[in-house]
Parts: structure tokens; C-alpha cells; sequence
């Protein structure tokens, strides 16, 4: 009898842990605090945008191009030939 309403209590607790939990998640007064949370990291980042500066760009002709190899010494290696 006892076992019975031992487990009749965890079932009770944890429904009702689950029901304020999802109650709590989904009401009203919640959604407009994490609206206003939204909105104040929004204006934050705006703020903070102004104070940035933009580096000009140093990357210019720097990659060369190269046709075909230039060491014509270097000898082309198959994979078979390797594995003899």
C-alpha cells in the first residue's frame, strides 16, 4: 500500500512540474521579458556598431599566378611506381 502511494506521489510531482514548468514557458509575462531582452541586445549591438571602424583592405595583387611548373627538374612520380 505504501509502494502505491510513493509512486502516486512521484507521478503527482512530476506533472505538476511539468505543467507550471510548460505554464510558466508559455504565459504572457514571460514572452514580453525576452521580447524586451531581444530588443535591448538589438539596441546594444547598434550602439556598439557606430563605435567600430573599417580597416582598409591590404590583400590587393597579392596572389601570383603561375603557369605550368617552373622546376622542370623534378621528376613526376606515379603511385605504382612508388609502391615498387
Amino acid at each position: 500500500m505504501f509502494k502505491e502511494i510513493k509512486y502516486l506521489f512521484y507521478i503527482i510531482s512530476i506533472f505538476f512540474f511539468i505543467f507550471f514548468s510548460l505554464k510558466y514557458y508559455f504565459s504572457d509575462n514571460n514572452k514580453k521579458i525576452y521580447f524586451r531582452s531581444i530588443n535591448e541586445i538589438d539596441n546594444k549591438i547598434k550602439i556598439n556598431e557606430k563605435n567600430l571602424f573599417v580597416l582598409d583592405s591590404d590583400t590587393d595583387n597579392i596572389i601570383e599566378y603561375v603557369d605550368g611548373n617552373l622546376d622542370e627538374k623534378t621528376k613526376k612520380y606515379k603511385f605504382w611506381e612508388l609502391l615498387k
